[in-house]
């Protein structure tokens, strides 16, 4: 697997921004993109023209032409104007990981998951977009997070199936998803709220805001990562002695309480899993709620704590 920062060709680039080849020339000689590197007969385009084309298209979608767009970055380029409304945005929109994009080839992919090419697991790899296609490289594909990757990799080689993992993947994006939009719910009520009234924040309101975005970017991670800790300390213990200890008697009955569901429920589950399993089925689904339940009060429970 090759490292480093990403390179694009024309035809990547406009994949990756939404852009068509022809537009992405005609922003060039209009001056609105840098020019690409040549490198011996082709031209490479980096991520410095992937956030550029990505800035344009969010001024045409606030109703800017393209006449006031180039002066918009042309005043940032020289740090006059709305560059600090610009930095803001492109603050906003970086990376909130210091993880780079790599590139795999499907050889370098199969052996990674033991040798076997397996179609229907690549397919299910881009549409979760573990993997993108590169346009032109039908044996290539860019791999957004190498860790993520290399989690599934992992896990694959300690006899977890594929298909379990991408399950696994999906529902964890979920869980993670919600507690990132909570996180945000939660800043912008308290911190960001006063840059967001009817007007666009001054020059010195948005480098203001950019530095909080700034400041705040890694707080949603490390407090996921020490209350993850945490839980899976706790979790793993419990799992541990669960299964070292087989005949550790159940809890007292008197401990338990009974609930009543709806008779079509039951017929439901029962017909998913069968009635054997039905109660099993109930309490894991329950625990499962509970456990994604107490990840979401995190993000709003002692936030200066965390």
């Amino acid at each position: 697997m090759r490292t480093g920062s990403v390179e694009y060709r024309i035809e990547d680039l406009a994949h990756h921004s939404g852009a068509t080849v022809r537009t992405i020339r005609a922003y060039q000689d209009r001056g609105l993109l840098p020019r690409p590197e040549r490198r011996g007969r082709a031209n490479v385009y980096g991520e410095t023209h992937l956030a550029r084309l990505r800035q344009i298209a969010d001024l045409l979608d606030r109703g800017y032409t393209l006449a006031s767009i180039k002066e918009l970055l042309e005043a940032w380029d020289a740090g006059r104007g709305l560059g600090g409304v610009l930095g803001l945005a492109a603050e906003v929109d970086g990376p909130w990981t210091d993880e780079k994009a790599d590139r795999i080839t499907r050889a370098e992919l199969d052996a990674a998951f033991g040798g076997t090419p397996d179609e229907a697991a690549v397919a299910d790899a881009v549409a979760l977009g573990v993997l993108e296609p590169m346009p032109g490289h039908a044996d290539e594909f860019l791999v957004p997070s190498p860790q993520e990757l290399s989690v599934a990799v992992e896990l694959f080689a300690a006899g977890v199936p594929l298909q379990a993992i991408s399950g696994h993947l999906r529902e964890l994006r979920g869980q993670v998803e919600q507690i990132a939009s909570r996180f945000l719910e939660f800043t912008t009520e308290h911190v960001f709220a006063r840059y967001l009234g009817p007007q666009p924040p001054t020059d010195a309101e948005a480098a203001e805001a950019a530095e909080l975005v700034r400041r705040l970017r890694p707080l949603a991670q490390q407090s996921v990562d020490a209350e993850l800790a945490r839980a899976m300390r706790l979790f793993a213990t419990r799992h541990l002695r669960r299964h070292l200890d087989p005949e550790q008697p159940a809890p007292p009955a008197d401990d338990r309480q009974p609930v009543a569901l709806p008779a079509s429920t039951m017929r439901a589950v029962q017909g998913l899993v069968g009635e054997e399993n039905a109660v099993a089925f109930i309490a894991a689904a329950t625990e499962r709620e509970v456990q994604k339940r107490t990840l979401d009060s995190l993000v709003t429970s002692n936030p200066t704590d965390q």
